[in-house]
């Protein structure tokens, strides 16, 4: 499968760079959507500035193309301090990542994208850096060396991953602010289209918004880049305004379906269904007969699928649903509930204990 060509990925593709800088919200009133996070990070940012101390450091965690950039602009934004922008992959030496922080101003904000793929030797350079705004620099080798502390200007980390799990419990622990960023609803997504077609000079209705809205998945990402898509459609084959008739004409013309999958979606859930007799299947063994990586899998192709109840992630591995068979067209197995679940009076039984061994004459306790 080939992630990026398709439309509707959440990766970010290189023409994204250009669309994501002119349609970034820049303050909490103009970002859509995530109103619990937005809610508590305001407060917490009113406060900080009032008190005028950075802001306590940030973990923005969530599916790929739900806003953790754009929400790190912001904070740094509504502080109404500088941002350095910089990726975990890229920083490889503790001596990177110590020319990043000697850099920052006073109470700047960094931000670090996929903070979970940080080199551990980094990671543990970050530590006292974040908790003391301190930099401890070994200098020299053997019994010649010697520890060299560097003061930091004090500055807030906001760290943004799709892997929460992945990071370490010292690294999660020094975070202050914890906020997982969810999927967006229809009616955000509405909003969110509507606001970028007047920014780009777009002429939509609402109706065209909301067939595009629905057909994003839940992605503020998707929704901008199918906007554009659809923007060249009706300027080739329409009259240049966006109504419902040609936004779906358009993503079917791309194979977006009405529910915001594609070839990609429903060949996984084919090949569940063919290949492994609808699972449960192993991540590992679904990735190998797709050639695919599990890391992809996992991260941008099952997420939306369980959201929407076509697929389902059990302790014996991946099954797909009655609502999936359903989908595919196919009949779910006669006489069959669904596969890796439980069935209903099992539900609230707990396992039984296994029965202990009779105690022989040399086991006694004492």
């Amino acid at each position: 499968m080939e992630d990026e060509q398709r439309v509707i990925t959440p990766r970010p593709r290189p023409e994204d760079g250009g669309l994501a800088l002119t349609l970034r919200p820049r303050s909490m009133s103009e970002f859509p959507g995530q109103d619990e996070a937005k809610e508590r990070l305001s407060i917490f940012i009113q406060a900080a500035r009032d008190r005028g101390e950075p802001l306590d450091h940030v973990l923005l965690y969530g599916p790929p193309g739900l806003g953790k950039t754009t929400l790190a602009h912001v904070i740094s934004n509504e502080l109404g301090v500088g941002i350095r922008i910089t990726s975990g992959p890229a920083i490889e030496r503790p001596g990177d990542l110590a020319a990043i922080l000697t850099n920052l101003a006073d109470r700047d904000v960094l931000f670090i994208d996929e903070i979970h793929r940080l080199n551990r030797t980094v990671e543990e350079v970050l530590y006292p850096a974040m908790e003391d705004f301190a930099l401890d620099i070994i200098i020299g080798k053997g019994p010649s060396a010697r520890t060299l502390r560097l003061d930091l200007p004090r500055f807030t980390l906001v760290g943004a991953t799709t892997r929460a799990g992945m990071l370490t419990g010292p690294m999660r622990d020094r975070f202050g602010v914890i906020s997982r960023l969810e999927y967006y609803s229809i009616e955000e997504l509405e909003n969110i289209v509507r606001r970028s077609a007047s920014i780009l000079g777009i002429a939509i209705d609402d109706a065209g918004a909301h067939e595009i809205a629905r057909r994003s998945r839940g992605t503020p990402r998707i929704a901008n880049r199918v906007l554009k898509r659809v923007r060249d459609y009706a300027q080739v084959r329409g009259d240049g305004t966006i109504d419902r008739q040609t936004a779906g004409e358009g993503l079917d013309l791309l194979g977006v379906d009405p529910l915001g999958l594609d070839k990609t979606d429903r060949g996984l859930l084919e090949a569940i269904v063919g290949k492994f007799d609808g699972g449960p299947v192993g991540v590992e063994t679904l990735a190998a007969g797709l050639s695919e990586e599990v890391e992809t899998i996992e991260d941008f192709y099952e997420p939306y699928l369980m959201q929407i109840g076509f697929l389902q992630r059990t302790p014996r591995g991946r099954v797909v649903t009655r609502s999936g068979y359903q989908y595919l067209g196919i009949a779910p197995p006669n006489g069959q509930r669904e596969r890796g679940e439980l069935a209903e009076g099992d539900r609230d039984k707990p396992d039984k204990p296994d029965k202990p061994d009779k105690p022989g004459p040399q086991s006694r306790l004492f």
